[in-house]
């Protein structure tokens, strides 16, 4: 890209901070939550993934694009980010599987973006006074960038749960398509000998975690955020998983209670927003963090073994360890704050993490989660037979 040979746009945070550079992808407004993401790689991933639904993402890698964005790396079938913020984004991607540029798949999918901006200095700002809500435009006013915030609802007072989530019921066939899992005539897997069926409640699930069971010998059904507890058990699983997402759980009370519901009656899993739905259903509390925690690269102590893992996380809230059930016991902590990173219920087969076992960006460290998971679903199903 040479610079200065698009039009201007701007950034501007809801405490009146401005930052100017060049339009990158569609031209238009957009109004959410702005957090920055440390992974060195992955943007594709990232751009995709529903847990980013509501929010401007800001890399603080300084190159995006380099290679490109290809037909496999998809989390979702659409870009999720409201909008994406880079400090410099690569014309001429080098990658044999590049399809595009990240400009022109912004611009398919009708993603405002800004590129040539310092996204060191934002970092350093949303570190220090904490996420805000901000603005990508073409419009360089301050006053008309306020009113734009004002007037739309804050990240963690809006529903965007509901917004990324499949409609109905839908089997994941196992394909590479772009676009919500195949929701055509397609008959639900039955629980077939040896194999698993496990219903996914999409908060906003990735691929990856769906291909995971799928690889694990797993026949998968995803279904709504909201569904009931007996809206679950109609598709006679072996097991369920609260999925990742976007958002503040204690917009989730039907899930939290839906959660409670199952409690007991078959193995549970949770991950990120999942893992804080269950906590809930529990009597657990929650909170937002200052920043939240986005990257590849975090550390995660396991507390029954002592191993320390390296994390991929994509998390803006966390359960609070103050008051927690008796029931309930943290399996995980961040060793950068101390926060939970994993749960486990002391009598039932429920386990649930705050960190992404299915990395996409990340490090695979953590995948063998997935492993835990299914054996705990078999050791259950044995005992029930």
């Amino acid at each position: 890209m040479v610079e200065g040979s698009r039009p201007p746009a701007y950034l501007i945070l809801e405490d009146g901070s401005k930052f100017e550079g060049e339009r990158l992808g569609a031209e238009g407004m957009t109004v959410g939550e702005v957090v920055f993401n440390t992974s060195m790689t992955g943007y594709q991933e990232m751009l995709t993934d529903p847990s980013y639904g509501g929010q401007i993402l800001v890399p603080t890698y300084p190159m995006i694009g380099n290679y490109g964005v290809n037909g496999r790396d998809w989390e979702s079938g659409q870009i999720q980010v409201r909008g994406f913020v880079v400090r410099q984004d690569c014309d001429q991607p080098s990658n044999p599987d590049s399809v595009m540029t990240v400009d022109e798949f912004l611009r398919i999918h009708n993603i405002p973006g800004i590129s040539g901006v310092d996204t060191r200095a934002i970092t350093r700002r949303l570190r220090t006074s904490g996420v805000m809500m901000g603005v990508v435009t073409s419009d360089g006013d301050v006053e008309t960038a306020l009113a734009a915030i004002n007037a739309a609802p804050r990240y963690g007072e809006e529903d965007v749960v509901a917004q990324v989530s499949v409609p109905k019921p839908t089997p994941w066939l196992g394909t590479e398509k772009h676009g919500a899992p195949e929701q055509s005539s397609v008959p639900e897997p039955t629980n077939s000998e040896g194999r698993l069926k496990i219903v996914v409640d999409d908060f906003g699930v990735k691929y990856n975690i769906l291909r995971e069971l799928e690889q694990r010998g797993c026949d998968v059904v995803v279904v709504p955020a909201g569904s009931s507890a007996d809206e679950v058990m109609s598709h006679s699983p072996d097991g369920a998983l609260l999925s990742p997402g976007p958002g503040d759980p204690e917009l989730l009370q039907r899930s939290v209670d839906a959660a409670r519901s199952l409690a007991g009656n078959i193995p549970l899993m949770g991950i990120c927003l999942g893992h804080q739905v269950i906590a809930r259903a529990f009597g657990a509390e929650t909170f937002k963090l200052k920043f939240g925690h986005r990257g590849g690269n975090h550390a995660v102590k396991d507390l029954q073994t002592g191993r320390v893992y390296v994390t991929a996380q994509n998390h803006g809230y966390a359960v609070s360890s103050d008051n927690l059930p008796d029931e309930l016991e943290v399996t995980h902590i961040d060793l950068s704050d101390n926060t939970v990173e994993g749960l486990r219920h002391k009598s039932l087969p429920i386990m649930t993490i705050q960190y992404h076992s299915e990395a996409s960006p990340g490090p695979l460290d953590n995948e063998y989660l997935f492993d835990q998971f299914v054996e705990m679903v078999k050791e259950s199903k044995a005992v029930a037979r």
